[in-house]
């Protein structure tokens, strides 16, 4: 699937025809369903999921897990890294989930765009529309439904009674449309609690999201699993340990990196469990050792960058963008450090919406340097030398640069030293599409 397909070029003639942004109401999106029969009233089990950080692990995780107890999946997520069909991945029929067939997602485009009659409405929204269509449509046991921004107004948040509500870590990012504080943040994320509908709350850094949330649970009457009072998940001579009120499991470490992945896969442990789906442990074990998540802590292992990259050297990906983000990835890259002990230099794009010097100041004292690069696939993209100067302020030694090519020549052309070094593209998910289209590594 290309930028050429019939489904992209569908999304291209409305993107001509509505806005791109988001424009936070449930009004429009509930207007085109009724005209579409209402498909988002007659879906397979729900799990509807929101955060700012770990929510498309979380997803990744209990879409693995179900899989591998045997159940058909429809997943939805957003954005796409490279292609639309990413945001739509069906359920496999006894095997893993696939990408939604071009021809598939095109008709539904053109119909909910038919249905929809030229009223005002945005890209996504219409695109949710297309969510409900197909996972309405193609027989699935379980639908996993991530939110696109914030919750309450989230065009996803018109599913009347999901099986279980789940949200993930959260902090700041998306300011201008949730708000510039973390207890504002958490309520726009906490409009996605149902009353009587289970809700998992997974790990939480700021004290004051947690008791937003817990507040707004109680008032909702919605029964509450919180990570870290009713369930429990600790690494323990190399394996995952997750601990609730039925007892222990004793599972492999995840497949994804990062010690930030062993909340995100007890998360998603509890919340299939809340959801009332059961897995055997067989099932969670092969499903948190075999999960995948594009663009997260991800290793490129081929195409030019990999080839022009110095003999030896590691080149990553992620497309964490916000300060909480930052955070992880750093500790990330700190017990990769320990294990392995390589320069780090950082290659990073980003939007201008996005809070540059909060991201940077997790990696000092991390990061040897810092190149910055332009965002190819947004025009919100913050100017190399812009952002050079955010990475400075945030007490890092950083120099702009053209592209990521130029970055990676700067340290390779000229290494001698042993070990070789790590590079890290990140910052945005444009930037590690672009990369992973580059590399010949597109989600499929």
């Amino acid at each position: 699937m290309t930028t050429t397909s019939l489904a992209a070029a569908e999304i291209e003639r409305l993107m001509q025809k509505h806005p791109k942004g988001f424009d936070l109401s449930l009004e429009r999106i509930t207007r085109l369903l009724e005209a579409l029969g209402d498909p988002h009233l007659v879906l397979p089990p729900v799990i509807h999921v929101a955060g700012t950080n770990g929510k498309g692990s979380v997803t990744a995780f209990a879409a693995a897990i179900l899989e591998a107890d045997g159940k058909g999946v429809h997943v939805h997520t957003s954005p796409h890294l490279v292609n639309w069909h990413e945001r739509y991945r069906m359920a496999g029929n006894g095997r893993r989930g696939a990408l939604v067939d071009d021809a598939v997602l095109a008709e539904a485009v053109r119909r909910a765009a038919h249905a929809n009659a030229g009223q005002p409405i945005t890209v996504f929204e219409i695109l949710t529309a297309v969510t409900f269509l197909l996972f309405s449509e193609h027989p699935a046991d379980a639908a996993i439904v991530e939110v696109g921004l914030g919750g309450r107004f989230d065009a996803t948040n018109v599913i009347p009674r999901p099986a279980a509500s789940v949200i993930t870590a959260i902090s700041l990012d998306h300011q201008a449309y949730l708000g510039d504080r973390v207890e504002l943040i958490a309520a726009e994320k906490g409009g996605i609690i149902k009353p009587g509908v289970p809700l998992v709350i997974g790990q939480q850094s700021e004290e004051v999201a947690l008791e937003v949330l817990t507040t707004m649970a109680d008032r909702a009457g919605a029964p509450l699993l919180v990570y870290g009072q009713d369930f429990f998940a600790f690494e323990e001579h190399g394996r995952l340990v997750y601990q609730d009120e039925a007892g222990l499991l004793d599972l492999p470490m995840p497949r994804l990196p990062g010690r930030h992945q062993i909340a995100n896969a007890a998360t998603a442990i509890g919340a299939l469990r809340q959801a009332g789906f059961n897995p055997s442990a067989e099932a969670i074990e092969a499903g948190i050792a075999s999960v995948e998540w594009p663009g997260r802590m991800q290793r490129i292992t081929a195409g030019p960058l990999h080839r022009m990259a110095v003999d030896g050297a590691e080149l990553w990906l992620d497309g964490g963008h916000n300060p909480g983000a930052g955070t992880v990835i750093a500790e990330t890259l700190a017990d990769m450090e320990e294990r392995v002990s390589r320069p780090l230099f950082l290659i990073v794009g980003m939007i201008n919406t996005k809070d540059p010097v909060g991201f940077f100041s997790a990696f000092a004292g991390i990061a040897r340097r810092v190149f910055t690069v332009p965002v190819h696939m947004s025009e919100a993209g913050i100017d190399p030398d812009e952002l050079a100067d955010a990475a400075i302020a945030a007490g890092l030694d950083a120099e702009p640069c053209d592209s990521v090519e130029e970055a990676i020549a700067l340290v390779s052309t000229n290494w001698q030293a042993d070990p070789a070094p790590r590079f890290l593209i990140c910052g945005s998910l444009y930037l590690v599409g672009e990369v992973l289209q580059r590399s010949g590594m597109a989600p499929r």
